[in-house]
């Protein structure tokens, strides 16, 4: 895929803010290994965590060839500065307890499942075949991220605190998956990405069906507006500086090795 047209600047980008979302989510995930509360969970986290990284490593890789600067999918991952990734701050946040992490899963997996299901039907065949399987794979995480939050949310005393403390402070984090600005409608006319406009209504149905399974109480929608947007930007908490400083050391302290 080549395009060296005034298009192909919106269409990296979106393919940076694909592949942004899903690698930095991945090495969230992947902090839990060896930590998890039960064996089986340790496992599950590390499958889903590679589900993402093998995402993020297809769309980074398409962002690369479509810039034309010779920066392949590990230069984008291990040698680009917070400033330059283009993630949603929801998924920098740090991985905090167990139910920290289910919850932010959850609310970013209902959005993976219908982002990925639109973009399964780009007609750019490399977008659509990463999307495609990614669609797959959104559709078990989502089921399994769902089914903690009502365990969490309708079991112990303290499950169901920790849960609803995590759904309280990640809710604000949210409004900015759905905050489409030039970029996002004009990679969306081109079937590289997705107005995620269209996306709210459903996932705010989906969201609201599970939280109301859990026994959890829904935040007001007007907390979402209390934290600032810029992920896409690259406006970034300091938390993905630290989170890079550690994913980042081994490429940037042996640049250019082969194992």
């Amino acid at each position: 895929m080549s395009d060296g047209t005034a298009t192909a600047r919106p269409a990296v980008e979106s393919l940076l803010r694909l592949g942004d979302d899903r690698l930095v989510l991945g090495h969230r995930l992947s902090e839990w290994c060896g930590h998890a509360p039960i064996l089986e969970e340790d496992i599950a986290l590390g499958n889903i965590a590679l589900d993402l990284l093998g995402q993020a490593q297809g769309l980074l890789k398409l962002a690369g060839a479509l810039e034309g600067h010779g920066r392949d999918e590990d230069a984008l991952a291990y040698f680009r500065d917070a400033g330059e990734f283009r993630n949603v701050q929801l998924v920098e946040l740090p991985r905090g307890d167990f139910a920290h992490t289910m919850i932010r899963q959850f609310l970013f997996d209902a959005y993976d499942v219908l982002l990925t299901d639109r973009l399964a039907g780009s007609p750019h065949a490399d977008v659509a075949g990463i999307m495609a399987k990614a669609h797959k794979e959104a559709r078990y995480h989502v089921r399994h991220s769902g089914d903690w939050v009502v365990r969490l949310g309708d079991g112990t005393d303290e499950s169901h605190v920790r849960a609803q403390r995590a759904l309280d402070a990640l809710w604000p984090y949210t409004g900015e998956l759905f905050a489409a600005d030039a970029v996002d409608v004009a990679a969306a006319g081109v079937g590289l990405g997705v107005d995620a406009r269209t996306l709210r209504d459903e996932w705010q149905a989906m969201v609201t069906a599970v939280v109301a399974e859990s026994a959890l109480r829904m935040p007001s929608s007007l907390t979402v507006a209390e934290v600032p947007a810029g992920g896409r930007e690259g406006r970034h908490t300091e938390h993905l500086v630290q989170m890079l400083a550690e994913m980042q050391v081994v490429a940037r302290a042996h640049p250019g090795a082969s194992w």
